[in-house]
């Protein structure tokens, strides 16, 4: 019998080992504007009032709500996919079971000498260590779609539309402040790069990633108010596909930068 023991507390090496990385260059996509932002003020004239329902049922006169203006901006989304890559060697011991008369053992011309086994219940259980190594490998993939806050996202939110010839002019016409740094690098690789700590020597080591995009999509916010209570609520579509977009709280609170303060109603 043949047990396997790996030792925890071994030191990893410093000896020198092919360890690389490989990122894409990232590419920027502007989706195409689909829908005029006629039909998208249309949209919200015809859902208005429950912007401003109350208790559930309590919705206020059409004439109470009032259009306020008309935005459009572009939501960011990241995709990325890659791969982690390691190949490496880990230090363990086998225990070799030995009949209790043998006081030597001869293994690739190595003299061993049996010694009690610290584990067993047997009082004459003798064993051979075997000090050896193992080499693995991991590979591991993941491809990911995340919004502009870093947070995953289902593909079902990103819409497939063709994409603007002239991204950064579109970008810069409507200041969108593009998506800078390596946040969805830092994801990425917080999700697949996962080294083993019972390395014993490292054969290679590769962190790749073979696509990385931005997709800017463009969205309408409407904005309207309750005359009666003062109140502003906005009701936001697609602009890809018209569809009304349902907001989370934490969506809202994070786009909750405030609008221009409404021009005044005519004289």
């Amino acid at each position: 019998m043949t047990e396997t023991v790996h030792d925890a507390n071994i030191v990893i090496s410093t000896e020198t080992a092919s360890s690389n990385e490989r990122i894409s260059e990232k590419k920027t996509i502007v989706y195409e504007t689909r829908v005029d932002p006629t039909v998208m003020k249309v949209a919200g004239e015809k859902i208005k009032d429950q912007l401003f329902t109350r208790f559930g049922f309590l919705k206020p006169k059409p004439d109470e709500v009032q259009f306020v203006s008309i935005e459009k901006y572009y939501e960011p989304y990241s995709m990325i996919s890659g791969r982690y890559l390691i190949d490496y060697y880990r230090k363990c011991i086998y225990l070799v079971d030995i009949d209790d008369e043998v006081f030597e053992v001869v293994l690739l011309d190595n003299k061993l000498e049996p010694e009690q086994s610290a584990g067993s219940s047997v009082k004459h259980h003798k064993v051979v260590k075997l000090e050896g190594e193992e080499r693995l490998k991991n590979d591991v993939k993941a491809s990911l779609v995340l919004d502009g806050s870093g947070k995953d996202v289902t593909l079902e939110k990103l819409p497939s539309a063709p994409s603007e010839r002239h991204p950064e002019k579109i970008l810069k016409e409507f200041g969108v402040q593009e998506i800078a740094g390596n946040a969805d690098l830092d994801v990425i690789r917080s999700r697949i790069v996962q080294r083993p700590k019972d390395i014993s020597r490292l054969v290679s080591e590769l962190f790749e990633v073979d696509e990385r995009t931005v997709i800017y999509t463009p969205r309408f916010r409407v904005r309207y108010r309750n005359f009666k209570t003062g109140e502003e609520k906005a009701v936001e579509f697609d602009g890809v596909t018209a569809e009304r977009i349902q907001q989370s709280k934490h969506e809202s609170s994070r786009r909750g930068t405030p609008l221009p303060p409404p021009p005044p109603p005519p004289p």
